[in-house]
């Protein structure tokens, strides 16, 4: 693409005294100037639907450089507006901080969406929700828990009291007649006492000690809640 340039001045003829032979105008000035402006023209881009070559450019500063991003008007934009946009975007989907995932592909976020700069992050654990009022969530990237953390065997005592109110046995003393054979002592006459008597009263204690059977079970492993494995990145600039 080339601009036009005007060969020969027929304005300076003017001024030229009559009989100057510079005065005159040549046939071969004048066809300079036509195969001139026929190339410009030809090399030029044309108004309806042109086709660019080369690395077209637009001056800094234009319209196209400044225009706002709601604009959905048919002007141009320069690749640098078009990268502001695209910064713009790439900011407020994934600012520094932001956690990306995928369940398939490993690449580093840096290279798969070609933007920032990611490192692994939360190997083997899950996230958690930031609760101001539990003190084990309310720093942001605070760790605990363990995978392998065991409920260990236990067993559980009871005892049990069983209090006995006392009681007695009666001794029974025989017949009546002087030819029974007397249990105890009987009167004068050698008559046999008829009846019973109570033993003295007695009182025992019965403690019962009971001891309940082992619960729970040792192990590893066994306290992780549904999860799903996926590959995890955080962007840190």
């Amino acid at each position: 693409m080339s601009n036009y340039t005007q060969s020969t001045n027929f304005a300076t003829k003017d001024a030229l005294t009559s009989g100057d032979p510079l005065k005159i105008v040549k046939g071969t000035e004048i066809n300079t100037e036509f195969v001139n402006i026929s190339v410009a023209i030809a090399t030029k881009a044309d108004l309806a639907s042109p086709t660019f070559t080369g690395t077209p450019t637009l001056p800094t500063g234009t319209i196209a450089v400044t225009q706002s991003s709601s604009d959905d008007s048919t002007k141009l934009a320069t690749t640098a507006f078009v990268q502001d946009v695209a910064d713009a975007i790439k900011a407020a989907l994934f600012p520094v901080g932001s956690i990306y995932t995928n369940s398939s592909v490993a690449t580093n976020p840096g290279t798969l969406l070609g933007f920032g700069t990611w490192s692994a992050f939360g190997a083997g654990r899950v996230m958690v929700g930031f609760d101001s009022g539990n003190a084990l969530f309310d720093t942001a990237e605070e760790t605990g828990g363990a995978a392998d953390a065991t409920l260990p065997s236990h067993t559980h005592t009871a005892t049990s009291t069983v209090t006995d109110p006392g009681h007695t046995h009666n001794i029974d003393f025989g017949t009546s007649g002087s030819s029974a054979t007397p249990m105890v002592n009987g009167d004068s006459d050698n008559n046999v006492l008829v009846g019973t008597k109570p033993t003295l009263s007695a009182v025992t204690s019965i403690t019962v000690a009971t001891t309940n059977a082992s619960a729970g079970t040792s192990g590893t492993n066994a306290n992780y809640q549904p999860y799903i494995t996926v590959y995890m990145w955080k962007r840190t600039a």
